[in-house]
């Protein structure tokens, strides 16, 4: 059993959600800063930023950037990445709960349902807690969750990804099992690399992931020094989220 994240995994990151539009993400992001923000946005602290994708989309629209991830193996993905990449970006590992990055920030991005990994209540705050000391006074805090009425309505199914590569595939099959008293589920991913059809590489990762509920965000934030402006669904974020709306977003500021 590799650890969440591990080296593994982060090299094949980028192929398995090479169909993820980050673009229409930053679209998003962008058009909410513009109009939920009461100073303008230049710098963004991007908590739990993986491999940089939303990093690198947003500073070659001209925003500095400094991304803060845990994972040794995503990090590493992110500074092979800044070879290439254009923009004002600066990688930080560390502890979204705990880290210090040494300045303050327009907005705050917490993406891709990284607040999820916080499972228990006081990760969350603390991860919360994490943005609004780094936010300048009318700072933006944006994030998706998973929705929870969603989740318990649809409930998590067996999924598989094949990614063609050079030399051959990546097989992941990815499986999930709720534990609906503490509003989480326990996603399996397995993982094959495939070169001239030889597995090379044969990893399994579990991620915990919590899902989220209304009042219980608005506590959260409130409890952490935001005020909710809105929860909307993601990526469609004039619609109100409902139970057919797996990933929701939240525009919340600085109190």
């Amino acid at each position: 059993m590799s650890s969440t994240f591990g080296s593994a995994y982060s090299d094949a990151y980028d192929l398995l959600y090479s169909d993820k539009d980050y673009k229409a993400e930053c679209d998003v992001i962008e058009t909410l800063f513009h109009r939920y923000s009461k100073i303008p946005v230049s710098t963004i602290l991007d908590l739990g930023c993986g491999t940089g994708s939303h990093a690198f989309a947003l500073s070659s629209r001209g925003y500095d950037v400094v991304g803060i991830d845990r994972s040794e193996g995503m990090l590493a993905v992110a500074q092979e990445r800044l070879r290439s990449e254009k923009g004002k970006v600066r990688f930080q590992q560390g502890d979204i709960r705990t880290i210090d990055p040494g300045q303050q920030f327009d907005a705050a991005l917490i993406m891709f349902a990284v607040l999820g990994y916080q499972v228990e209540n006081n990760d969350v705050l603390s991860a919360l807690q994490t943005a609004r000391r780094n936010l300048k006074p009318g700072g933006l805090l944006l994030f998706d969750i998973w929705y929870g009425p969603a989740v318990l309505r649809e409930r998590p199914s067996d999924r598989v990804k094949v990614i063609p590569t050079k030399t051959g595939k990546i097989l992941r099959v990815a499986s999930g099992g709720l534990d609906v008293a503490h509003h989480t589920c326990d996603v399996r991913f397995r993982l094959w690399k495939l070169v001239e059809g030889q597995v090379v590489t044969e990893i399994e990762e579990t991620h915990r992931m919590r899902y989220f509920f209304p009042l219980e965000l608005s506590l959260f934030l409130s409890c952490s020094g935001f005020h909710l402006i809105r929860l909307g669904a993601f990526t469609d974020f004039d619609r109100d989220p409902d139970e057919s709306t797996w990933s929701a977003m939240v525009v919340a500021q600085v109190v």
